[in-house]
């Protein structure tokens, strides 16, 4: 079992070679864009085909005018850090579906939807640029691509382990406490995290598109009142609390505006 692990920590350490831009740290990700993207942008397609897309309207209007200047600020960020072209495979679309779920999401290579349901806690242009950000920071840092090679690596110690152990009552113990283990102690702390990468890196670029940041926490105390406090516990949860990103954004807040100063941004709308 230890050679099988040691096999499967130097395999991540070749292959995960990527750095994050935003962050600086390598990143686990065993997906090309050219791999990626191709099939993010046909589910794309397909997802419009089946859903009723909201067009010419001021919301509508609204969404694609913030996405265009979220997306541009990352453009900006990226070439003044040392990353031209590091977008020059995304695909940017912003759309506005007709569903009353509060939610708004980015594919990989920058096919962004956002959910009429969201508007009335989102509110104003502002709010728009605060998820905006958020799921645009997504799709930048590779978070798509990381989940699944995350869940590879799962798939992959979950085989080694049985492979390796002989005993049949043992495998079953293994097997019966592995899921719920590698889940609680991995994949969701995983997750979590890369959710705060995703505020913190959206609060910034929101702030170089010149949107207010502290309009952040404002969002997240509208969305913990939408909940009506109907939340899991923040170790079981995919995401982190409305307490813990609430305190997050407030902290970030004037160090995003501090990074917009660098870009010439000193007045936010």
């Amino acid at each position: 079992m230890k050679k099988i692990i040691l096999i499967v920590a130097i395999f991540l350490g070749v292959t995960a070679c990527k750095t994050n831009p935003f962050t600086g740290k390598k990143i686990m990700n065993f997906y090309p864009n050219s791999q990626i993207f191709p099939t993010a942008f046909a589910q794309y397609d397909q997802f419009l085909g089946e859903n009723k897309v909201i067009t010419g309207t001021a919301d509508a209007n609204r969404v694609t005018k913030v996405g265009q200047r979220i997306s541009s600020a990352a453009e900006r960020w990226l070439t003044a850090n040392g990353y031209p072209g590091y977008l020059k495979d995304y695909k940017w679309e912003y759309n506005l579906v007709d569903d009353k779920t509060v939610n708004a999401w980015c594919m990989p290579g920058g096919k962004i939807v956002f959910y009429t349901g969201i508007l009335p806690i989102t509110q104003s242009e502002r709010g728009i640029a605060v998820v905006m950000g958020h799921e645009v920071a997504h799709a930048l840092a590779d978070h798509g691509a990381q989940r699944m090679s995350a869940g590879m690596v799962q798939q992959g110690l979950a085989v080694a382990g049985n492979i390796a152990i002989k005993d049949e009552k043992a495998r079953g113990a293994f097997n019966q406490y592995y899921g719920v283990g590698s889940n609680i102690l991995g994949m969701l702390p995983f997750s979590r995290s890369h959710e705060t990468e995703a505020d913190r890196i959206g609060l910034q670029i929101m702030a170089i598109a010149g949107y207010d940041p502290t309009e952040a926490a404002d969002l997240w105390r509208r969305m913990k009142a939408n909940s009506g406090g109907q939340a899991p516990p923040e170790f079981m949860s995919t995401h982190p609390s409305n307490d813990t990103r609430i305190a997050n954004l407030t902290a970030w807040a004037p160090l995003a505006k501090q990074e917009a100063a660098k870009f010439g941004v000193v007045s936010f709308r």
